[in-house]
């Protein structure tokens, strides 16, 4: 019989993932990144205001998830949003989108492995933070190196030390004697409601994890079934335990000293007494971090593995290992990439420039589910359209720093993609 590769074909990844382990990457990726590194940032912007945030982020994620499940079951490959946009409104948008994607994704991943060094060493200096958070991303990219299955299961166990370790943090927040419905009530100055977008823009950062089901489709079983079904789920959990886990910080720290903490959880359950419980939230942060620093890469050297097959990225990166069935080349790629971001780059702010790039990647998602017919599993119209105008208020109520980066990077990728256009035609 005549393989995929003997017929020219680029050789695609095994499908090996049900929809449990679907779910978990989805955990994996939003719990450790949304707990503890994006709630000090959006009472920043907007103190216990930023529970209104969450609530509109949750909306606006909600819409991007279904509009994302239902296009990732009508193109089970590869790439997410690169490959709905291509497919759906045209090679450029489905493009911008990648680039969008690989480059915000890739600074998120700079985030993880920073905010897993932060924890792990909170009274270190730069350099050895700086150290322990190479080190961690290296040895990630060897794990997901060796497979998926791999790295679903060690996805599987993080997700389960940090669920028990936050619920922990929850309990010594509510009953460590410092809890007061009075921190609930917002600080003067806190924004208003262009502060509550702000706020639901950064915790936006940590809705986005969902996204790697979308990305992993080629290697899920039955994607036209599993995929529309993982997605809300893992979206579901998630948005109970970070409402549980915000009114408990809140309750616990007042929106003034949640705003300024680094590591808000462990600074909840340090003010209480429970304070003994301490190292062991940092230890679960850490490990969570880490959960989502594996699920990230997982999802940008996939996307990267799309692009480089189409071109828009060196086809090197698009080899796919004859043993262990992933992209090699792109995991190593990307590996390297975050490495060195990691000594250069400010977590809150690799958290703002994030946002306004994934997005810029959902709001192509949006409009590439409003072309679905209903025989292609359309979902129903207001979904598309709320998330797309969600996704677009939400990134420009960022950080102006934020959205100036995040504006000059999509205009470098256009500028990219005109000028192989015109080197290409010529």
């Amino acid at each position: 019989m005549t393989s995929a590769r003997d017929n020219g074909a680029p050789p695609r990844l095994a499908r090996r993932l049900g929809t449990g382990s679907a779910v978990v990457v989805g955990l994996g990726s939003m719990i450790g990144a949304g707990v503890f590194a994006a709630f000090a940032p959006a009472a920043r912007a907007a103190g216990a205001g930023l529970l209104i945030g969450l609530a509109i982020a949750a909306v606006v994620a909600y819409c991007n998830a279904t509009s994302s499940a239902r296009l990732a079951a009508r193109y089970p490959q590869s790439g997410g949003t690169y490959v709905y946009g291509r497919e759906r409104l045209g090679p450029f948008w489905g493009y911008l989108a990648g680039w969008g994607f690989v480059v915000g994704k890739t600074a998120s991943c700079a985030a993880m492995a920073l905010t897993v060094a932060a924890y792990a060493l909170p009274d270190a200096g730069r350099p050895a933070r700086t150290a322990l958070a190479v080190a961690a991303v290296l040895a990630l990219t060897a794990l997901n190196y060796r497979g998926v299955q791999k790295s679903v299961g060690l996805t599987r166990i993080i997700v389960t030390i940090t669920l028990v370790v936050l619920a922990l943090a929850v309990t010594a927040s509510f009953t460590g004697g410092t809890a007061g419905t009075a921190h609930l009530q917002p600080f003067p100055g806190s924004g208003g409601a262009s502060g509550v977008l702000q706020s639901a823009g950064l915790l936006f950062f940590a809705f986005a994890g969902y996204a790697r089901i979308a990305t992993l489709g080629e290697e899920v079983r039955d994607p036209h079934r599993t995929i529309p079904r993982a997605i809300p789920i893992a979206l579901g959990i998630t948005l109970v335990v970070y409402a549980t886990v915000a009114v408990a910080v809140l309750a616990a720290l007042g929106p003034e000293r949640l705003a300024a903490a680094t590591d808000p959880l462990a600074a909840a359950v340090a003010g209480g007494s429970w304070s003994w419980l301490t190292p062991v939230v940092r230890v679960g942060a850490a490990v969570a971090a880490l959960g989502s620093l594996l699920a990230l890469v997982l999802g940008v050297s996939r996307t990267t593995l799309a692009m480089a097959r189409d071109g828009h990225l060196p086809r090197a990166l698009s080899v796919v290992h004859p043993k262990f069935g992933v992209p090699h080349h792109a995991e190593i790629a990307v590996g390297i990439a975050v490495a060195v971001l990691v000594s250069v780059v400010d977590l809150r702010g690799a958290i703002g420039f994030s946002s306004f790039a994934v997005l810029a990647y959902y709001a192509v998602a949006n409009a590439s589910a409003w072309t679905l017919t209903a025989e292609e599993g359309r979902p129903p119209r207001f979904v598309p359209v709320v998330g797309f105008l969600g996704c677009l208020l939400l990134a420009f109520t960022l950080p102006t720093s934020s959205v100036l980066a995040g504006s000059a990077v999509l205009a470098l990728g256009a500028a990219v993609w005109g000028l192989r256009r015109r080197f290409s035609a010529a």
